[in-house]
């Protein structure tokens, strides 16, 4: 059984949240979709209580599986709804990244239904893909990486979470067989909206993906995996830190992949040009303040190395959930940002050496 909005009764609702309705009772439940969430459900809960006098949550966001049979099975191939649960009881209370308050989370591995019951950050303006964020939105939301990234650097204890990979098939080799069984309805479907070079790049990453994918430098981390503008919520008064969301998608890996994922997905070309240098700098000072010394050059050619990664999730997502206009302009926008954020610092030399 797949749980549906229909199911957030008032009485679910009230044993799932026994310990933080300060002794009052939910007696009404409205129920608005938010978000554009292409792999699960998010919905607005407004609470009604039986009492006045109560600190419970007015508003809570339900996440619950996918709607969508396609998406719900790319879910489960990539156990996404098990990373998000897990995250939350597992890893969030250890980091100092800013992520909504879990109230309530729940995952059926077997079946891939779950429920997350999160903190609504209503004070805040989602980030939009398409559109881009100015330079010092994009300082904001990379300041925050060294909240997720510093607190376990080059923890083996990560190596114990079996969830803390996007496959359901650790063995190597899983990502590039996944990408190379994509990667031609991906070109049917956006060849002609893309430039000649950044497709001919994306064929040779696909390619190269298993020699790629099993020679990334150490030390690894907690990352987010899917770090981009439609995953942030940017704070409406001053003051206030960016949040991050929808983490279906940690991973253990590398943490300057999510930088360079972010920045070049994030910024035009013109402004990523001008301003890419001092925003991995930041990080730098950051991951410094907060206890990791990076190397500057190393931290450079790893950066450079991992503009692909937002090329990589364009291929993936777009071919694995289901499919929608603003979903094909946005893939189009991450795919050629990222191809284009890799040609400017001749990743290839990286790659494919």
């Amino acid at each position: 059984m797949t749980t549906t909005a229909a199911d957030l009764t008032p009485g679910r609702l009230n044993e799932q949240l026994v310990d933080h309705l300060d002794g009052a009772k939910v007696v009404d439940v409205a129920i608005d979709v938010v978000g554009t969430g292409q792999m699960a459900e998010c919905l607005r809960l407004t609470l009604g209580y039986d009492r006045e006098d109560t600190h419970a949550p007015g508003t809570l966001i339900a996440k619950l599986p996918s709607e969508d049979p396609n998406s719900r099975a790319a879910a489960a191939a990539v156990r996404c709804y098990e990373i998000e649960v897990n995250f939350y009881l597992q890893l969030q209370p250890d980091l100092r990244i800013r992520t909504p308050r879990c109230y309530f989370a729940t995952v059926d591995v077997g079946t891939t239904d779950f429920i997350l019951l999160l903190e609504d950050v209503a004070e805040a303006r989602q980030g939009d893909q398409l559109t881009g964020c100015s330079p010092d939105e994009a300082a904001a939301a990379a300041a925050e990486l060294p909240g997720l990234h510093a607190p376990r650097w080059g923890d083996d204890k990560l190596t114990r979470y079996d969830w803390l990979h996007r496959s359901s098939d650790d063995g190597p080799g899983f990502l590039g067989m996944l990408l190379r069984g994509l990667y031609p309805g991906f070109v049917e479907r956006y060849a002609d909206r893309l430039s000649p070079d950044v497709l001919a790049f994306s064929e040779r990453v696909v390619e190269s993906l298993d020699s790629i994918d099993a020679n990334r430098p150490k030390p690894w981390t907690v990352t987010h995996g899917d770090f981009r503008l439609d995953n942030l919520l940017f704070p409406l008064e001053g003051g206030q830190r960016v949040a991050v969301v929808d983490w279906q998608t940690a991973v253990h890996g590398p943490g300057v992949s999510d930088l360079a994922y972010f920045i070049g997905g994030s910024l035009s070309a013109e402004d990523r040009r001008a301003h890419e240098r001092d925003l991995v700098q930041d990080y730098s000072d950051r991951m410094k303040s907060a206890g990791v010394a990076l190397d500057r050059d190393e931290l450079w050619m790893q950066y450079r190395r991992y503009t692909i990664s937002g090329l990589i999730m364009a291929i993936a997502a777009s071919m694995m959930v289901k499919r929608t206009d603003r979903g094909d302009d946005m893939f189009i926008a991450m795919a050629e940002r990222a191809g284009r954020h890799a040609l400017d610092l001749d990743a290839p030399q990286l790659l494919f050496a």
